[in-house]
């Protein structure tokens, strides 16, 4: 088994435990085979509570962002971040040292990690902890503090009150677009094996023939009932959701807004036609027939917000000792508001578990990184933060029933600050408007290709060729012949020249039941593109796409003036943002502890020597050792 795979099978089942917004994991102690305890080298102590140099290197080994680098500003980040979850990780294993966990309990857990990962077997089990760092004994008293983690937050999470009907309806009234029916449709349908004898019934229905009466006639499906969708109820189908249908199928009726019929529509080897009596766009749930749902979403808040204020008041009394200098870390005030004062390390934490600065530092080096971050990612994130500590300040001020972690009640009065924002008929049209591109359907066409060694050959099959076979005509005219399938426009599977050739150009040669492209030159082969089922370019219409415009420009506007109102309330909280000045600081120690690299000079030659002896390497006058010119010192 890969070593790394199984140190993460081991530490899987330690689990990466959510204390709300704290990613709490366990790092392994380091010990021999032998069960003698390695206690390490002291770097500092969390209310009394030795954590070693190798308790916070397993932390940064652990994480790949946190080993990226090892010097500069994001080391210096870096290491605030390891020592803050560290702390953080002895002060809730320490909170939980009373909790009962018995033997049976633990040999259980540590069988089942055994038993789904194929390690039975004692030789392969020994060989699994030595890869990870353990010994059976250390490993299993990390499981216990797991166990006994899981407890607590298991006590903690049943000791939360039921939700109150104030605060269900508070979140359901913020959060309509989570207690909505699903769009319906009343309709018929009628569904073929023959896309011939579709295509006619189609016609007929477009003459005005009754749909009910061909569908009880022809459709293979349905035909009892007309064709109706749903069962029929007081002379009507009941409403169907799109999930009833194929989804090519249920796409192109859903389209019908306004009702009406689709065209022919192929799906797994049958023909459909799709009458829409009635859309039902979606619509809110009634407040009863959402509780359920609405209890479990409150209830999942109030336990996040339990968890987080226990471990906040870990962190009441936290007094911290550093007994390696190496390991000391500055962790300032960042902000301030409503009384309360923000640790820079929670301003690492969010920029640590941010994805988009994983990705970052894949792209740059980490001192442009750091630029970048402390430039836009910094600020951004210490205004979230203040809104985040500003919002329960916020919510009972306003007498609001809002439950969570500061988070969350910080979501919650921006939906409360945009719960009135309204979407007009010119907003969607504006939009539509000005994002008509993206409602697009590209040209689709079944694509063939002859490919001939020179340009003649390729010109005289192109002359002579009217239809019938196209792949027996062109390889009996020497050409290599390959099928491309259906492709679309602008997909890749062909070259730009080819596509160009087939969806661009305007002078596709008739060809039977196709169409020939012009010959193209691509690399050294002349190439002819036998077209069938060519569907050109079609713009879906504002009917079709006006539900979904409507709803992503709703939640754009709700977004700003719910973002809005947050900051004018927070405002009235009068933050301080210290940022700038931590930054500052920041960066004037870790460059007056960087090392600095010897500085260049040149070496002065005696007063003997001549233009034409150049001066020896490491030697001058007095043969000092100093660097010669143009050498490093190294």
């Amino acid at each position: 088994m890969n070593k790394k795979k199984l140190v993460n099978v081991l530490m899987g089942v330690l689990a990466l435990l959510l204390i709300v917004g704290m990613a709490y994991q366990f790092t392994p102690n380091l010990g021999d085979l032998f069960g003698r305890k390695q206690e390490g080298t002291p770097a500092l102590t969390v209310n009394g509570t030795t954590v070693t140099v190798e308790d916070l290197e397993a932390v940064r080994r652990s994480n790949p962002v946190l080993s990226s680098t090892d010097t500069g500003l994001l080391a210096d980040d870096f290491k605030t971040y390891v020592v803050a979850q560290k702390v953080e990780q002895t002060l809730v294993t320490n909170a939980v040292k009373d909790i009962k966990v018995s033997r049976n309990d633990v040999n259980a857990k540590v069988k089942e990690v055994r038993e789904a990962n194929d390690l039975t077997d004692n030789k392969k089990w020994t060989d699994a902890l030595q890869g990870a760092g353990l010994t059976d004994a250390t490993y299993r008293e990390q499981v216990r503090q797991s166990l006994a983690i899981e407890r607590k937050v298991d006590e903690l999470k049943k000791a939360v009150p039921a939700p109150t009907e104030a605060e269900l309806r508070a979140y359901y009234d913020l959060n309509p677009e989570r207690f909505q029916t699903d769009a319906r449709i009343q309709g018929r349908q009628i569904v073929v094996a023959d896309k011939a004898k579709a295509q006619d019934l189609l016609k007929q229905l477009q003459g005005g023939a009754d749909f009910a009466a061909l569908a009880g006639a022809n459709s293979t499906e349905f035909k009892d009932r007309g064709g109706a969708l749903g069962p029929v109820e007081n002379g009507v189908p009941r409403p169907v959701a799109q999930v009833a249908l194929p989804s090519e199928v249920g796409a192109a009726a859903f389209a019908l807004t306004e009702g009406g019929l689709t065209d022919v529509v192929e799906s797994g080897g049958k023909f459909y036609i799709v009458k829409v009596e009635k859309y039902l766009p979606p619509a809110p749930k009634p407040f009863e027939d959402a509780k359920s749902d609405l209890t479990t979403a409150v209830t999942e808040q109030k336990q996040n917000a339990a968890l987080e204020a226990w471990v906040r008041d870990l962190k009441k009394d936290l007094k911290v000792e550093y007994k390696d200098i190496n390991w000391k870390t500055e962790n300032p005030t960042v902000a301030s508001v409503a009384g309360q004062d923000i640790p820079y390390s929670d301003l690492v934490g969010q920029v640590v578990n941010n994805q988009q600065f994983a990705g970052l530092l894949q792209q740059v080096p980490a001192e442009q990184a750091a630029g970048l971050v402390n430039g836009i990612l910094k600020p951004q994130t210490v205004q979230q933060l203040i809104q985040a500590y500003a919002a329960p300040t916020i919510a009972e001020r306003l007498k609001l029933n809002l439950t969570g972690t500061r988070q969350e009640l910080a979501a919650a009065l921006a939906a409360y600050g945009g719960r009135n924002v309204k979407v007009s008929a010119a907003d969607i049209s504006a939009f539509y408007a000005q994002n008509k591109a993206q409602y697009e359907n590209p040209a689709s066409a079944a694509v063939a290709e002859a490919n001939f060694k020179d340009q003649a050959g390729a010109v005289a099959f192109r002359n002579s060729f009217s239809g019938g076979n196209f792949v027996t005509a062109a390889s009996k005219a020497g050409g290599t012949v390959s099928e491309r399938g259906t492709v679309t426009a602008g997909d890749g599977a062909l070259s730009e020249e080819l596509n160009a050739a087939v969806f661009t150009a305007k002078s596709l040669k008739d060809a039977g039941e196709g169409s020939l492209s012009d010959v193209v030159k691509v690399g050294e082969r002349f190439v002819v593109l036998y077209v069938t089922d060519l569907k050109p370019a079609t713009t879906q219409p504002l009917s079709a796409v006006r539900d979904e415009i409507e709803a992503q420009v709703l939640a754009q506007k709700k977004s700003e003036a719910g973002q809005k109102f947050l900051e004018t309330q927070v405002a009235t909280l009068k933050p301080t943002d210290n940022l700038k000045a931590v930054l500052a600081a920041q960066e004037k120690r870790v460059a007056a502890q960087t090392p600095k690299a010897p500085a260049k000079t040149d070496t002065p030659k005696s007063d003997t020597s001549t233009p034409d002896t150049p001066a020896q390497e490491g030697t001058g006058q007095g043969d000092t050792g100093t660097p010669a010119e143009g050498t490093s010192d190294r």
